[in-house]
């Protein structure tokens, strides 16, 4: 990349569109090639924060209701990691903070993330990266997705082309194709559903958040006419960049069906949406690294082995950590950003140039304090 950096310690911490806990994790890295994992923990969200974090999502509440409560969450999931660690915030040279989204509306220039990062920085006392889809919506890209930088340096010095594939609430997958300078020529999209609709599934007909193990599914048969009709719409033939709101798509085609059911089609419909993203790949990967909470269901990887062809794999496969993933990669996304290194590409966001972004706050020291 030109210029050597040396690598320095970072904090990621991420809430996804599953809505299930806070992830955060530890890395060390240079921004570049360089990535050394360190110790991660996730912190679950109780029910009753979880259910308003949902309302929020949906469009039933204030958001910024819960804002100053999410980031005071993050705060603490800084403190135990820490802890947990015995490591001194002062040893930490930044915190990415991706905050959680409760609106995506690349159509409308519109993406839309809560949390507080200068309250974080506060709170903790490490500089904060924050707000790192903004200015890619403002240059032109799609603000999503964002960890293909990142998937390009743990693939390394695997084989390539490679697929890393995300299954959190929305899918999407990164292309790292094969060669040198493979980060400039990253292709990378929203695939469609993740684990969204099944988990709303699950939630709706069973009371458990998620359909553990894929029992749910398992019990269940494909209802072809709603499958159909699910992959009837338009966006799956959009061609990329392109991403998705994480209530892009309803359950309306599933209303008749059973529990088990609408959880084997809504499976099979994560699956087809995966296998219809091969024809954007210039050349089909020669195999599939899932991250995310998806991997955990053994019925979804089934239904993507036998919709793709080739091996499907967990990340851990290389060594990585599939449940601190996205945490880290926020982690390596704020050192990017404060050495003023492209975030996104025109292959992954569709901005038109590689593209830094981030806002960054900085903690005061006791000194400074002393001063003002």
């Amino acid at each position: 990349m030109g210029v050597e950096f040396q690598p320095v310690l970072a904090l990621g911490l991420m809430s996804g569109t599953s809505m299930d806990g806070i992830d955060a994790a530890l890395i060390e890295t240079d921004g570049a090639l360089r990535v050394s994992p360190g110790m991660r923990l996730s912190i679950p969200y109780d029910a009753v924060f979880r259910t308003r974090l949902a309302e929020a999502a949906h469009g039933d509440a204030d958001p910024y209701g819960v804002e100053r409560e999410l980031t005071d969450r993050h705060a603490e999931a800084v403190r135990a990691l820490l802890m947990r660690a015995s490591l001194k915030p002062a040893v930490v040279r930044v915190i990415g903070f991706h905050g959680h989204t409760i609106r995506h509306a690349p159509d409308e220039r519109l993406t839309v993330q809560i949390g507080d990062g200068a309250r974080l920085c506060a709170l903790s006392g490490i500089d904060v990266v924050s707000d790192f889809r903004r200015h890619d919506v403002a240059s032109g890209g799609e603000g999503a997705p964002f960890a293909p930088a990142f998937h390009a340096a743990l693939t390394s010095a695997i084989e390539r082309p490679v697929a890393v594939l995300n299954l959190g609430g929305v899918g999407n997958v990164s292309f790292v194709p094969a060669g040198e300078a493979a980060e400039t020529r990253l292709i990378a999209f929203d695939t469609g559903p993740g684990g969204a609709l099944i988990d709303d599934w699950a939630l709706r007909h069973t009371g458990e958040p998620i359909d553990r193990d894929g029992r749910l599914a398992s019990s269940g048969q494909v209802d072809r006419r709603a499958l159909g009709a699910l992959l009837d719409a338009p966006y799956f033939n959009r061609p990329p960049p392109k991403s998705l709101d994480r209530n892009a798509f309803d359950l309306a085609p599933l209303m008749r069906l059973s529990p088990a059911n609408g959880a084997a089609t809504l499976t099979a419909f994560t699956a087809a949406a995966v296998a219809r993203s091969l024809q954007f790949l210039p050349t089909p990967p020669s195999r599939w690294l899932v991250t995310g909470g998806g991997r955990h269901n053994p019925v979804l990887m089934s239904a993507l082995a036998t919709a793709l062809g080739v091996p499907v794999e967990p990340i851990e496969a290389i060594g990585a950590d599939g449940d601190a993933l996205e945490a880290q990669a926020f982690a390596y996304l704020a050192v990017r950003s404060l050495r003023g290194l492209p975030l996104s590409f025109p292959g992954t966001t569709g901005v038109p140039r590689p593209t830094t972004g981030g806002a960054h706050h900085r903690a005061q020291t006791l000194a400074e304090v002393r001063r003002r």
